[in-house]
Parts: C-alpha cells; sequence; structure tokens
C-alpha cells in the first residue's frame, strides 16, 4: 500500500485534549464494547475490525498523521459510525480518556520492535503501561497481540503476565492462529507466504 497524503485536518483531538473520560455512549451514539487499538498502522485492522462488529465502539490510535487521518476518512468513506481515530501517542492520553475497568479489549498489532537495544525503551509494552492498561480493563477483558518477531512476543508476553494478565495456554505460550479472528493487512501477508506470526491473547482476571 503506497503511503497515503497527509490530509488537512487533524483527527481526534477533541479525545486526545480531554483531562478526564467522555461519556462514551454519547461520543458513539450508542453503547456496547469499548475496544482500543494502539499503533493502528494504515488502518486494515480498525477498518476490517469495524466492518465485521458494527456493536464494537473502537478507539483507535496512531501516532503519524498521515496513517491515523487516512484511516479516519476512509472509514468515514466506508460509512463506518464504530470508529474514532486519535492521532497521539497512546502512552500519554489512555491514562487519560479511558476510566478504570472500560475496556473490554485492547488490540496490539505488529508494534514496531525497536532493534537496537538503546531504544528498547521505547517500546509500547513497557511494565508500567501494562499495569495502566490492565487496569483500564473491566474483568475477563482480552489483550490480543500480534508480532513477526519472535523475541519480542515472548518479552510482551512476559511483561504482561507479570503485570497480571492471564495467559489461558500458560506462562510464555504463543496462541495458535484462528481463522475467525480480523487478520490486519500485515498479517495476511504473512499468511499468504508462510512466514510466522507470534500471537497472544490474554485476560485480565475475571
Amino acid at each position: 500500500m503506497a503511503r497515503p497524503r497527509l490530509l488537512p485536518e487533524p483527527v481526534g483531538l477533541h479525545l486526545a485534549g480531554l483531562d478526564t473520560p467522555p461519556d462514551w455512549d454519547a461520543e458513539f451514539g450508542f453503547s456496547g464494547p469499548l475496544e482500543l487499538e494502539i499503533g493502528s498502522g494504515a488502518g486494515g485492522h480498525a477498518l476490517e475490525y469495524c466492518r465485521r462488529n458494527p456493536q464494537a465502539r473502537f478507539v483507535a490510535f496512531e501516532w503519524r498523521k498521515k496513517y491515523a487521518r487516512d484511516t479516519l476518512d476512509r472509514g468515514n468513506k466506508m460509512g463506518l459510525h464504530n470508529l474514532r481515530v486519535i492521532e497521539g501517542d497512546a502512552r500519554f492520553i489512555v491514562p487519560r480518556i479511558f476510566a478504570p475497568g472500560s475496556l473490554d479489549v485492547v488490540h496490539l498489532q505488529f508494534p514496531d520492535p525497536w532493534w537496537k537495544r538503546a531504544h528498547f525503551k521505547r517500546a509500547v509494552i513497557q511494565p508500567d503501561f501494562a499495569r495502566l492498561l490492565l487496569d483500564r480493563m473491566k474483568p475477563g477483558g482480552l489483550f490480543d497481540m500480534r508480532t513477526d518477531v519472535k523475541d519480542r512476543g515472548e518479552s510482551m508476553l512476559a511483561i504482561l503476565e507479570e503485570a497480571g494478565f492471564v495467559n489461558p495456554l500458560g506462562q510464555g505460550v504463543f496462541h495458535p492462529y484462528d481463522p475467525e479472528e480480523v487478520p490486519s493487512t500485515r498479517e495476511r501477508r504473512y499468511l499468504a507466504s508462510g512466514e510466522p506470526v507470534y500471537r497472544g491473547r490474554l485476560r485480565k482476571p475475571a
């Protein structure tokens, strides 16, 4: 997919600037599961997931303005009323706009592996943020992650499990592919080529 042009209108600023959680029923105009995607990239997963799950209220974060704005633009053209996109760093905004125990699902699709050891601290799944996400999720809530880098997947599983998430398959065990799940554009490419994808589906204790 070619990189999108930068659309002029910022997206999600009315949410990113809040100091307290909004009324999500009023924001979306309906009630339903509240779901978060951290780093939606080019938007393939967010758009297809929202199309397949119109009952889900889906908030996607992407710090790259081109992709964030393009994703919302395409979602609007598709008539998706259940998608909100915020251009910004989820680590600083999520604590303010989601109340404890409010999130049903958190999605993390192929985060930047930050190859240089000096850059590991930039990785989105760090102990403090993992504990914060656990706090913001409902009991029984799902954390769904995918990566194509095995050691980063192992590291993320370890951090999430240490934070209190439960891996139903056992500590450090990746989740097998489920054809009922919605693959991102990148995951579909890996599936077509036979390259491995490492998945985790962890739960907050009920």
